[in-house]
Parts: structure tokens; C-alpha cells; sequence
């Protein structure tokens, strides 16, 4: 099993949720298809991962268990990019979707940002209410600080990246885009309306790539004030 302890088998068992295609799985780990095909069949002939006719299921715990402590081990000595600051939740087993200045970031394609640097890096997600303790405790395996509800001043998180947890108590509504999780492209629109000129760069992006009618939803949003 040895030959198994490599970081990509271990970030593919760790993204996998019951039912999930392995494009679904290559999407979530930003990897090749034909990569994460390889190595699903190589985890299916050790028993790590069964693919089922309603998609992939994990059936040795142990050995993800085993993987998650691998992973949050690497990820805790080195400075996680923003590339993995999008993979890392996958990996908690929890629903989540990415809002605020994420969900314009995610319907975007990464093509929209503010208000973030290199070295001050949240990451906005909604997350269950029930979950909260949970997730905090995820986070901290990776060495990485949380706050609720609210942005913290860069001086009061250690690290770069960092999130921002948004308790839900009525369900999590999300779509998926580009491998993530993420709200509704019209709760996403609703968001950056509220601080339009904030946002006015990925409207126009939205509005163009979606068909909506970015001044439409602005007139409705104003006159009902």
C-alpha cells in the first residue's frame, strides 16, 4: 500500500463524496481527467475507492482517515496558495458553497477580484450551522484561522489565507461551476448589487456571459428601497 501514499490519491479520496463522477472529483482537485482516472482505478484495485453505477463511493475509511492526516500534515508546513484555498474545503466531507466576493470570483472564472492580496487571502463560504464546530476544527488540522460572519483586519489571522464562515440555518442552496460549489447565480447578483460600484466589473462579465440584464435587476433592486 505503500505505492498509495502519494498527495494526489490522497486529495482525490478526500474530494470524493457518494455519487461523484470522476470528472466531478478532477474538477474539485483542479487535475486531469485521464490523471484522476488513473489513479481511481488504481484505489479501486486496493479497495480505497468502489465505482459504483451511481458514481464513486469511498469504502476504506481507515485508509482516508490515513489520507486526510497526510494532507492537513503537508498543507500545515508550507503557505497554502489560492489555488488550494479552493481545493482544501473539498476535502471536510461537509456541504459548503462559496458567497460574498467568492461567488463572484467562482461565476467569473476567477476573472474578478477585490480586496485581496497574496498575503491577505479570505476565502468566503457558507457552510451549515450545525457544522460550525466541525469546520473550525477542519481548518485548524491545516494550521489555518476562521472567523463567522465577518471579515478579521489581516493583522488578527495568522497565515495568508484564511475563511470566513457563513452559518446557514435554512439549508444550502448551490450550484456548481467550475468544480465548486457556489450560491445562486441570482443570490450572487443580489450580493454584489448591494455594493454595486464594488462590483461592477464582474456584472459586466456576468451580464455578458449569463444574458442577464445586470441594470434591469439594479432598477427592480432600487425601486423597491
Amino acid at each position: 500500500m505503500i505505492e498509495l501514499m502519494d498527495a494526489t490519491a490522497a486529495k482525490i479520496v478526500l474530494a470524493v463524496q457518494r455519487g461523484d463522477s470522476i470528472n466531478r472529483v478532477a474538477s474539485k482537485i483542479d487535475v486531469s481527467y485521464s490523471w484522476v482516472y488513473d489513479w481511481i482505478e488504481r484505489l479501486e484495485d486496493a479497495g480505497v475507492v468502489a465505482i459504483t453505477d451511481s458514481g464513486l463511493q469511498i469504502v476504506d475509511h481507515e485508509m482516508r482517515q490515513q489520507y486526510a492526516e497526510m494532507i492537513a500534515a503537508l498543507y500545515s508546513r508550507d503557505t497554502i496558495s489560492q489555488e488550494d484555498a479552493y481545493v482544501i474545503p473539498h476535502f471536510a466531507g461537509m456541504e459548503f458553497a462559496y458567497t460574498e466576493i467568492d461567488a463572484a470570483y467562482v461565476w467569473t472564472h476567477g476573472g474578478y477580484q477585490i480586496a485581496r492580496g497574496h498575503d491577505d487571502y479570505p476565502v468566503f463560504i457558507e457552510v451549515h450551522d450545525r457544522d460550525i464546530e466541525r469546520w473550525i476544527a477542519f481548518f485548524q488540522q491545516f494550521g489555518v484561522d476562521t472567523t463567522i460572519n465577518e471579515r478579521p483586519d489581516a493583522s488578527d489571522v495568522d497565515g495568508n489565507v484564511h475563511y470566513v464562515l457563513f452559518p446557514k440555518t435554512d439549508g444550502i442552496d448551490a450550484e456548481w461551476v467550475d468544480g465548486n460549489p457556489v450560491i445562486p447565480l441570482d443570490t450572487a447578483v443580489d450580493q454584489m448589487m448591494e455594493n454595486r460600484p464594488a462590483y461592477e466589473p464582474a456584472l459586466e462579465i456576468i451580464a455578458n456571459e449569463y444574458d442577464r440584464d445586470v441594470d434591469a435587476s439594479h432598477h427592480s433592486a432600487m425601486s423597491g428601497d
